[in-house]
């Protein structure tokens, strides 16, 4: 860059976006009814729950969480109990104010879910259960589906396409 380009656009900096690592917050296995469990022949039921979170650690820097916790049961005896937690730190720098809620509603949990997903089969294959592989999940869904929840209108795009994601994040992660 040309000494002339730099002082002509000092306050300007280009958006960035970068994930600066990935790990493995809570993970927590419970078979409170084995090995009574590993004698049924009945199909068990199967539970799931998702959620997304996170915070703000520094001025551009964010954690964002997904926990899932998985409940297996035959009749009402828990087969197994899969709690577990998959972090992400994320730099989002000189980024538009509108733009930090969905790319930490739907980017970043879309980035770290596969991680979560392999923990979880793991984890239950490590039971000596057969490994449950968990489904896709459309994060952008979910976020513009939290949006309708809280009465806010989801943002339309020029084409009449949505922009918003769906997850609502708390305020201490978006930009005042």
């Amino acid at each position: 860059m040309s000494e002339q380009q730099a002082q002509a656009a000092p306050n300007e900096q280009a958006p960035a976006f970068n994930l600066q690592r990935v790990y493995l917050k809570d993970l927590s296995v419970e078979m409170p009814n084995a090995p009574q469990t590993f004698l049924e022949q009945e199909a068990p039921t199967v539970s799931i729950n998702v959620g997304v979170g996170g915070q703000r650690l520094a001025d551009t820097v964010f954690e964002v969480t997904i926990t899932v916790t998985v409940t297996t049961k035959i009749e009402e005896k828990v087969v197994y109990l899969v709690e577990a937690t998959q972090g992400g730190i994320f730099e989002l720098a000189n980024m538009p104010a509108e733009q930090i809620d969905p790319i930490l509603g739907i980017v970043c949990p879309t980035m770290l879910y596969p991680y979560l997903r392999s923990n979880v089969a793991d984890a239950i294959t490590r039971t000596s259960l057969p490994p449950l592989h968990l489904a896709d999940i459309n994060f952008q869904g979910l976020y513009e589906q939290r949006l309708a929840e809280q009465g806010q209108p989801a943002a339309v795009a020029p084409n009449g396409q949505s922009n918003d994601s769906g997850l609502i994040l708390p305020p201490s992660m978006t930009r005042q």
